[in-house]
């Protein structure tokens, strides 16, 4: 793929779950790009830029302080929502070590997630709506206790925000704050977050 081509390609349109499974399974995308489902259509992603990362970084090494043995942060590891067919990879997941190494070896398998306990999206520019809505909700609806979008293009600055508590597919609390503040991680995390140090 060259840099000229758009940012997200549509690969499928409305086939079963199954097959688009399948297909995902089979893509051969650049290095760095990661392939999503959503909506029936398999939807390839360019890698982030490097203050994407750099955020990502930073709350990898705060996360990994707090974190106890049995649980590990995966960046770039498929989760899916089969109810709803979607499949996304997640900035950072937290998931129990043991349900990850039950999946088969040389086998592109997501992992079901509802076994994950904290999800993080930082937004591009291109992604960002879907970071507050679509996954959003997606997230909810599997069950993940604890949802931190950081997002460097709210339109009203960039902003980090705590979603907590789902239920019904939505999460009924929220915390949000701007890039500056810190943000407090519930348990069992129990992590102050320094968005001041998140680049903007």
């Amino acid at each position: 793929m060259t840099a000229a081509m758009a940012e997200r390609v549509q690969m499928s349109h409305d086939e079963p779950w199954d097959a688009l499974l399948e297909t995902w399974r089979g893509l051969d995308v650049p290095e760095g790009w990661h392939a999503e489902i959503s909506e029936g259509q398999i939807h390839v992603v360019p890698p982030p830029h490097a203050q994407h990362n750099r955020i990502t970084a930073k709350l990898q090494r705060a996360l990994l302080t707090v974190l106890p043995d049995e649980w590990e942060v995966f960046q770039t590891l498929g989760i899916q929502i089969v109810a709803s067919e979607k499949l996304y990879i997640p900035d950072l997941v937290v998931i129990p070590d043991d349900v990850v190494a039950a999946v088969p070896a040389n086998v592109s398998t997501p992992i079901d997630a509802g076994e994950a306990l904290l999800v993080v999206e930082v937004t591009s520019p291109f992604n960002a709506a879907d970071d507050r809505g679509k996954k959003r909700g997606a997230y909810a609806q599997a069950g993940i206790p604890v949802y931190l979008l950081v997002d460097r293009f709210d339109p009203h600055g960039p902003t980090s925000t705590l979603y907590t508590d789902p239920l019904n597919g939505a999460y009924r609390l929220a915390r949000r704050v701007p890039f500056g503040e810190q943000l407090q991680l519930p348990e069992p995390f129990d992590l102050k977050i320094d968005t001041s140090a998140f680049p903007i």
